[in-house]
């Protein structure tokens, strides 16, 4: 069983939360993820190590409540237990030698790109930021993304902070400005991470996406997380989550993670019902 230390809430729909998993948090890199389950008879998900403290043995998860399993994590407070969390799993990216990076994040995919700006400040990387949102309600880790950035730009999609747009509009902007950016890492939304992909290439700029499709042991035998990258079958638990960007087939990630959204939302809304009321 895990201790939940820390719950708080970023946005009205996602949270935050810090397990004490000492095993976990000595060895996890940015880029790598765990999975869960809530209960022993719960579903297995995946979610990014969006930070650790090795001293205390603390793990960060930021996740968004859009299902079943997350609608049950949510409903979990600080002292509560939970069964299993298990990692760290996945390949860390690979950010040694990098020294000047874009880091472009979208939506609840900035909890997976903050960890990856960290440490490349860490490492005396120039990081600049790019962070983009639907709107003023729903920005999370301004301040941390703040901490670690040399230039950091929010934008939302209804101008109602930072500034108004798409990521997209931000980076062009940058590059056109003259930066030359080491490598682009960008993370969210897959259909933002296939344009900010097919932008990039314009430019010739190398640029690496994490890919987080459904999952189900972690370990690359149920082959749910497969993807098309370079014309040839990769499976994101094992070989990535993180890819050349330019070689993945986006269409296809978009058109399998479309297959499984009635059985997400009959799911979500069941847990819905179950958990109506619990505060």
């Amino acid at each position: 069983m895990y201790k939940i230390v820390k719950k708080e809430v970023l946005n009205p729909t996602v949270t935050k939360m810090e397990i004490l998993a000492p095993a976990v948090a000595r060895k996890a890199e940015p880029g790598q993820f765990i999975i869960l389950r809530v209960s022993d008879d719960g579903e297995r998900i995946p979610l990014t190590v969006a930070d650790y403290d090795r001293d205390k043995g603390l793990v960060t998860i930021i996740f968004q409540i859009v299902g079943a399993t997350t609608t049950e994590l949510n409903a979990k407070e600080e002292g509560d237990f939970i069964a299993d969390f298990v990692g760290p799993l996945g390949k860390a990216s690979e950010l040694s030698g990098l020294k000047k990076v874009a880091v472009v994040g979208g939506g609840v995919g900035c909890a997976i790109a903050y960890p990856v700006a960290k440490k490349l400040h860490e490492l005396g990387a120039e990081v600049h930021s790019v962070v983009g949102f639907r709107n003023r309600d729903l920005i999370i880790l301004e301040e941390e993304f703040s901490a670690v950035s040399d230039k950091m730009v929010i934008m939302t999609d209804d101008g109602s902070y930072g500034e108004k747009g798409l990521v997209t509009d931000a980076l062009k902007k940058l590059i056109e400005s003259g930066n030359a950016y080491d490598e682009v890492i960008v993370i969210g939304p897959v259909i933002m991470m296939k344009f900010v992909c097919l932008l990039t290439k314009e430019y010739g700029i190398k640029t690496i996406v994490s890919m987080n499709p459904i999952m189900i042991d972690g370990t690359g035998m149920c082959g749910g997380c497969r993807l098309t990258v370079g014309g040839k079958i990769k499976f994101a638990c094992v070989d990535g989550p993180d890819f050349d960007g330019h070689e993945v087939d986006f269409d296809e990630a978009m058109k399998r993670s479309a297959i499984y959204k009635p059985f997400e939302k009959k799911a979500y809304d069941e847990a819905c019902n179950l958990f109506k009321g619990v505060e």
